[in-house]
């Protein structure tokens, strides 16, 4: 361990390196990809809160990782955290409109939230995009004959 002006440095401190590289004794150990994989794990393990914490610190240091952020929205709604995995579905949207997944979480989470009728427009979109997936198709069904049920 080197021995710096004001103490001990931390493990892993390089006196070369970038000026971005900042040590926080808070952060899990390992890297950002070591930190997705057990963010992962816990996900598939069915802790989703603990899978969204340590994936929320993979997205704040990879911020244009799509498959962390997607993740991340998946984490968060099994949290029941709708509007934050909205935020993170949204976020994907916006970074690749093409990510017919990421309309179907947006429009989950945003039923979720209540917000039907935007839930509607995203399902929807997803559904355009892959009308042969029944989970997408069903969601749509659910969401449209509430907004129905509510008219009435």
């Amino acid at each position: 361990m080197v021995q710096g002006r004001s103490g001990p440095e931390p493990p892993d401190y390089q006196p070369n390196a970038p000026v971005d590289h900042v040590y926080d004794p808070n952060a899990p150990a390992g890297d950002v990809y070591e930190w997705f994989q057990r963010g992962v794990k816990l996900l598939k393990d069915g802790s989703p809160a603990a899978a969204a914490a340590i994936l929320a610190r993979a997205a704040d240091a990879e911020p244009d990782s799509r498959s962390i952020r997607e993740a991340l929205a998946r984490a968060q709604f099994n949290s029941r955290r709708y509007e934050d995995a909205a935020d993170s579905f949204r976020w994907i949207v916006s970074a690749n409109p093409t990510e017919d997944y990421a309309y179907f979480g947006l429009g989950m989470a945003l039923w979720r939230t209540g917000d039907m009728k935007a839930a509607q427009e995203h399902l929807a979109m997803a559904v355009a995009m892959r009308p042969d997936l029944r989970d997408y198709v069903s969601a749509l069904k659910q969401v449209r004959a509430t907004l129905r049920a509510r008219q009435a």
